[in-house]
């Protein structure tokens, strides 16, 4: 067992914790993988690793004391219903516990050297399929995808071998017309990129910065970039593409589809070749182009289309039939690429040319970074825990999941395990096949058009045994989950320098309500026959499956955090003890859990470059999101699985928002944004702390040592809620609480409160 390997077959490798592998994993302090004697990365495991196994078992044994005593409570106390209740939060605590656990087993760091790998001659490198995904141009402002497009365009890769894809979910004439200006745009842009030899790649944080040196070329460049950028907006605003805009005569007949029956739910499949790296040359005509490719697929109102996965899958059969390369990468329309070099980065890792690698590897991930967060992030926008404490745990064992965007992935990855392919209906489609033929051949583009059907799909095994997965919201997360299943492996690759950097929200309204989306997707996966909690663990092992559950019930957190959200608060405003009192030993038993937990996540937190106030504000939008996020989310997901609803997939908008959020933002002063029922069991709860601690710390001078964890626990929710009293009481800017929201909070709270009494008298 080599914990550092990426070459693994066996998929149940970490099943065992037995002693003798532990002992084998020890044994690797460091690993490097070469290549005709170079050495394109090694592998290190973190130090923390050991102490982190024995404080496991420790606060392991914590937990079973803590079951221990609810139980016996449970045989012996007055308050039956209390006790079950604390019981089963803890149970969910513990188990939630346990899955972070699994995951601080053996956690890796990796290091790669592209620069070896940039030294083999450049035949020798792959062909390079991009797919960035779009669906409404005024959420995902083209300006935004022209970016994103551009900087990949310009990667320090053989621009012959690179073919950017763009799939226009809305089928938007706005988004054609603005990849049409970027096509033009790119033939001085890529050479400048590559004379210059800076990172910046993306137009907009180019001409924005002031960190690079100015001449009259980069003049030139910024004013055909402004006069690019005031078009496609000037299209944006106005909905329509203007006859003159369109300058170049081979592209006016697309335009002609877009006619009064073409809606986003139903028009036919539009696929345009912007740009061919067989005829287009830079305007020096030094340079080859890359391809770049506008993909819209049919829609019909009676065929499913499966979101984002459906958009992916479409994209997948299309490169298959016009260039086929064996490395694709995902990218959000919104995340930019931010070093050049990324690619190779990567190919040290999935190189191809390894035989290991090719049978085992089926992606390498890149952590999302983010533009403009603060030190800080209120919001927890960052997802530290996620796109980096927890990769790195998942990179000791078979490797990280999916995220979504940033990822580069062995087109074999597609087609079934790795020792059992699953061949395609047609030979074009399968991922061996070496495409020889013009991309603008005529029988090349029609069948393009063929497998973009919306019919094309119907009984056959894309979405279920082949290509990204349907059934759930969250089609990344399924994606690479049931490609663990299937025994591929997969990689964390994090450099210093980030690769791809994006945008975040700037209220919270919108955080939330992506996260509900999450949360949704993720119980569609925890409960169904594949769920990580059985089939993951049998198809995984213990480590890999019980890591996957972190996510799969990320919405199960609401239960303890509203129990003990407003639980042990209504007993202190009725004086009525839940947890011994300080002077008795399990007193000592609830301190050592709680500080021992938020101990160690402070610890991860700033061992992976976090700051003290970032952790902070992590763990007080984790508790936010339980009583938003995970709380509506897990009612919508139960009305839709009882037939009383149905939801589909809201957008998360990513353009700017107006320039007073934004310096709410910089002020680190939350935003709520526009009204929503959201917040009401938040609020609510946060009323009712109050109220606990201003009368338990009157109460306490007669209570005594009676409602010490009461108090104590009140308090750290009191201090938790301080943004929301501020915006509740103290604000008056657009982004407080609205006056309805808090009036119907209290409204909440007084009937909480009252409830409370005969629940608990």
């Amino acid at each position: 067992a080599e914990p550092c390997s990426i070459y693994q077959s066996s998929p149940k490798l970490f099943a065992s914790t037995k002693k003798r592998d532990i002992k084998t994993m020890e044994a690797y302090d460091k690993r490097k993988h070469s290549v005709g004697g170079t050495t394109l990365h090694t592998c290190h495991p973190c130090r923390r690793a050991v102490p982190y196994r024995i404080y496991g078992v420790i606060h392991t044994c914590g937990i079973l004391a803590l079951m221990y005593h609810h139980v016996n409570s449970l045989l012996t106390a007055d308050t039956t219903l209390i006790t079950s209740l604390l019981l089963f939060s803890d149970v969910i605590l513990a188990f939630m516990w346990a899955t972070s656990a699994s995951l601080r087993f053996n956690p890796v760091h990796r290091s790669e050297y592209p620069e070896m790998y940039a030294a083999k001659p450049k035949q020798d490198f792959p062909k390079l399929d991009v797919f960035i995904c779009t669906a409404n141009p005024y959420k995902e402002p083209p300006m935004m995808v022209v970016n994103t497009a551009l900087s990949a365009m310009a990667y320090d890769y053989p621009s012959d071998k690179i073919s950017v894809y763009v799939s226009d979910d809305g089928g938007s004439s706005l988004t054609l017309f603005a990849l049409m200006e970027a096509a033009k745009f790119s033939k001085r842009w890529l050479p400048y990129c590559k004379n210059n030899n800076f990172q910046d790649r993306s137009p907009e944080v180019y001409f924005s910065s002031k960190s690079h040196t100015w001449n009259d070329e980069a003049d030139n460049l910024k004013m055909m970039y402004e006069d690019m950028k005031s078009r496609v907006e000037h299209v944006v605003d106005s909905g329509k593409v203007e006859t003159e805009y369109i300058t170049c005569d081979q592209f006016r007949g697309v335009f002609d589809l877009w006619t009064q029956k073409f809606t986003r739910q139903e028009h036919p499949t539009i696929i345009q070749v912007l740009q061919n790296s067989e005829t287009d040359v830079d305007d020096s005509g030094k340079y080859i182009m890359p391809n770049l490719i506008y993909v819209s697929r049919e829609k019909s109102k009676v065929s499913p289309h499966h979101f984002k996965a459906g958009a992916l899958n479409t994209l997948l059969r299309v490169s298959g039939v016009m260039t086929n390369s064996p490395v694709i990468l995902t990218l959000d329309c919104d995340m930019y690429s931010n070093d050049p070099t990324t690619p190779v980065r990567a190919l040290c890792y999935l190189n191809l040319t390894d035989p290991k690698i090719k049978s085992g590897l089926g992606f390498v991930q890149f952590p999302q970074k983010f533009q403009g967060v603060r030190e800080n992030d209120i919001y927890a926008c960052e997802y530290k825990r996620l796109f980096d404490i927890n990769m790195i745990g998942f990179d000791g064992l078979m490797g990280p999941n999916h995220v979504g965007t940033g990822c580069f992935f062995n087109r074999r990855v597609f087609y079934g395990p790795p020792s059992n392919m699953i061949s395609a209906q047609i030979d074009e489609l399968n991922p061996n096949r070496i495409a020889d033929k013009s991309i603008e051949a005529k029988d090349v583009l029609e069948l393009a058009h063929n497998v973009a059907g919306c019919s094309y799909e119907y009984n056959t095994n894309w979405g279920s045994k082949m290509g990204f997965r349907y059934g759930s919201l969250v089609e990344d997360y399924y994606t690479g989950y049931m490609l663990h299943c299937e025994g591929w492996r997969s990689v964390f690759c994090s450099p210093k320098r980030a690769a791809f950097c994006g945008d975040v929200p700037k209220s919270l309204i919108d955080v939330v309500s992506q996260q509900k989306r999450w949360a949704i997707g993720l119980l569609e996966v925890s409960i169904s026959r594949y769920s990580p909690l059985t089939f993951g663990i049998k198809s995984m092992g213990i480590l890999m499956g019980i890591g996957y559950c972190q996510y799969a019930f990320w919405a199960f957190w609401s239960i303890p955090l509203i129990v003990y959200g407003v639980l042990p608060q209504l007993a202190l405003l009725y004086g009525v003890s839940v947890f011994p009192k300080s002077s008795d030993p399990w007193f000592w038993l609830y301190i050592f859990l709680f500080f021992g937990a938020y101990a160690q996540d402070l610890l991860d937190f700033v061992l992976e470059g976090g700051t003290y106030g970032g952790w902070w504000n992590d763990q007080r939008m984790w508790m936010i999101r339980g009583f938003t996020s995970f709380f509506f989310g897990s009612i919508e997901f139960t009305l839709k699985t009882l037939n009383l609803s149905t939801h589909g997939f809201n957008l998360t908008s990513k353009a700017n928002g107006d320039d007073e959020q934004g310096k709410r933002y910089e002020k680190e002063i939350f935003d709520f944004g526009p009204p929503s029922s959201m917040f009401l069991p938040l609020t609510a709860a946060a009323i009712v702390n109050l109220f606990a601690f201003v009368w338990g710390t009157y109460g306490f001078f007669i209570w005594g040592e009676r409602l010490v964890l009461e108090l104590m626990l009140a308090s750290f929710a009191a201090v938790n809620c301080l943004p929301i009293y501020e915006a509740m009481m103290l604000r008056n800017d657009a982004g407080k609480l609205p006056k309805r929201a808090s009036l119907s909070a209290g409204i909440l709270t007084f009937a909480l409160i009252v409830s409370g009494y005969f629940f608990l008298k």
